[in-house]
């Protein structure tokens, strides 16, 4: 008799819960799966195990679920416990709570590692809630339990949740028994009236008709799958491409079913496949690939230094010649308000590059906003000490703090003369200049951060990428060399400090540069500050100490 024949009473169930490390997609990763088997409407023997996943936990999944990087680290990999998972859906019915969560958790899971997914019958504990305790309106889990008088001591657990899952499914079981004969009955009774269901993706391939993988390395790096041309038709990362590269067979994706040849290009760490997939999706820009963000947005505070009384400006594009360039910033609308309060605060001219002779000041001018160098009787010097006071801010690593810092001094000598209508105005517009600053604030700290040599570390072995970043940008990184060529790469990055000028990030590198300066901040690599430039056995020691 087929499993979907069989009658309800009689069939056996596995009450399933998975945790997972958070994230969507194809970097789901599975992290602790627990089942309990139920029959006759009893509970029966158990099933739990952490599993080790290839990307590290972040901090906000390890407190939502209790589950630490050491917990994962330790467990025994999925490929040992999926084939266990297998043989306890044999012939049995899946029953989760929000089951096409866990069923896709699962699925992939199984699909990522190579093992062939069982693809049991699946019953939904909040369909037949829905159906049959339809009173109970909270239908989370631990809610719908307790309104079905059903303590529960711990949740974001895998076996305390299959536990709970699994009483509440005994609870509604004698209900769904009086409506359905048989497992087929059942599915058909709780598949939702209000839309169609869902279709399954495209049909896996089949392993034979897969690029070989086996030749991909277990090690942080960028594959590339070709069709029979060679041309690229998707580029992805991983810190392990031997198992990250199976995934995408899980759902074919339109290109999957083109690819004929899989090659890689391995890295020392996670931080050198995410720079080398960003730049060979630029270069190549396979089909393969979502459309990365677009960079035409991003502005630049500049001021041309070739006029008499230079001005403050945005624009989508570094300027030119004898010039500073502040940026590039991610919305127009922060930076030009960013551009008119330095305006303000340094009384700079609020008109256009050409200057328009007054015989009387501007509005800006009456309010005591501008020094009105339109009346003709201003010396250049004088205004452009007052440029170079206000460009000075962002001459340095921390623009934000020494723009706050020298408002707050601005308030403390307001209100050292009694003036406290303008240090109250001071106040209102501090608070306004930190929110702008704040939204700001990721490329402005990058671009202005000061010069390092940083290394990252393979997950497990001990080999390191190195990598040199001045004035914001990338400019030079790799596996770790031997001393003297890291001597002579450490020298060539410090030649982009002692330019006559300082060039700003071209909008294109923005996102690598969200890339970079990401990772660090989920991330505490060993760091070499290169302002001064170190003396050759200082970096020898940095990297002695490192490794």
């Amino acid at each position: 008799m087929e499993l979907l024949e069989q009658p309800l009473a009689g069939a056996e169930f596995v009450a399933l819960d998975t945790e997972t490390n958070g994230l969507g997609g194809e970097l789901c990763e599975l992290t602790e799966v627990g089942a309990v088997l139920v029959g006759g409407g009893e509970l029966h023997e158990t099933f739990d195990s952490l599993v080790r996943t290839e990307r590290p936990l972040s901090r906000g999944i390890q407190r939502f679920t209790g589950i630490s990087q050491g917990m994962v680290d330790g467990a025994p990999p999925p490929e040992e416990i999926l084939p266990d998972v297998a043989r306890l859906l044999e012939g049995r019915v899946l029953v989760a709570h929000s089951a096409s969560f866990d069923r896709r958790v699962l699925r992939q899971a199984f699909e990522r590692v190579g093992i062939d997914w069982p693809d049991p019958p699946v019953l939904c504990t909040v369909q037949l809630a829905r159906k049959f305790a339809p009173l109970a309106r909270r239908r989370g889990l631990a809610p719908l339990a307790e309104g079905l008088g059903i303590e529960v001591h711990e949740v974001h657990r895998a076996l305390p949740d299959a536990l709970t899952c699994a009483r509440v499914f005994c609870a509604l079981f004698p209900r769904l028994c009086a409506h359905a004969a048989t497992i087929a009955d059942a599915l058909d009774m709780l598949r939702s009236r209000r839309r169609a269901r869902k279709t399954e993706p495209g049909e896996r391939i089949p392993p034979s008709e897969r690029p070989d993988l086996s030749t991909l390395p277990d090690d942080p790096g960028v594959y590339v799958f070709r069709d029979d041309r060679g041309r690229p038709l998707y580029v992805g990362k991983s810190v392990s491409l031997r198992s990250r590269a199976r995934a995408h067979f899980c759902a074919p994706a339109g290109w999957t079913e083109r690819a004929e040849i899989v090659d890689y290009r391995p890295t020392n760490s996670e931080l050198g496949a995410l720079v080398l997939e960003n730049r060979l999706i630029k270069e190549w820009q396979p089909a393969g690939n979502r459309k990365l963000k677009r960079t035409d947005r991003h502005v630049f505070l500049r001021c041309r230094l070739d006029i008499p009384y230079p001005v403050l400006e945005v624009a989508g594009v570094p300027a030119g010649g004898h010039a500073v360039n502040v940026g590039p910033l991610g919305s127009k609308a922060l930076a030009t308000e960013l551009a008119d309060q330095l305006t303000s605060l340094y009384r700079l001219r609020h008109c256009g590059r050409k200057l328009h002779v007054r015989e009387h000041p501007s509005a800006y001018g009456q309010m005591g906003r501008c020094v009105s160098p339109c009346l003709g009787d201003l010396d250049p010097n004088a205004y452009r000490r007052q440029l170079d006071r206000a460009l000075a801010l962002f001459d340095g690593p921390e623009p934000g703090g020494r723009l706050l810092e020298e408002i707050d001094r601005r308030i403390e000598e307001a209100s050292a003369e009694r003036r406290y209508e303008r240090a109250a105005a001071l106040l209102r517009r501090r608070g306004r200049i930190a929110w702008v600053l704040e939204r700001l604030e990721g490329v402005l700290r990058a671009t202005h951060a000061a010069p390092r040599l940083l290394l990252a570390r393979h997950p497990v072995k001990e080999r390191f990428d190195a990598f040199w970043i001045v004035r914001g940008r990338l400019v030079d990184w790799g596996p770790l060399p031997g001393h003297s060529e890291l001597v002579d790469r450490t020298g060539a990055a410090l030649a982009r400090i002692h330019g006559s000028k300082r060039e700003p990030v071209p909008a294109a590198e923005v996102d690598e540069l969200r890339i970079v300066w990401g990772w660090l901040a989920d991330n505490e690599p060993p760091e070499l500050p290169l302002d001064p430039a170190p003396a050759p056995g200082r970096l020898r020691d940095f990297v002695a100490a490192a490794a």
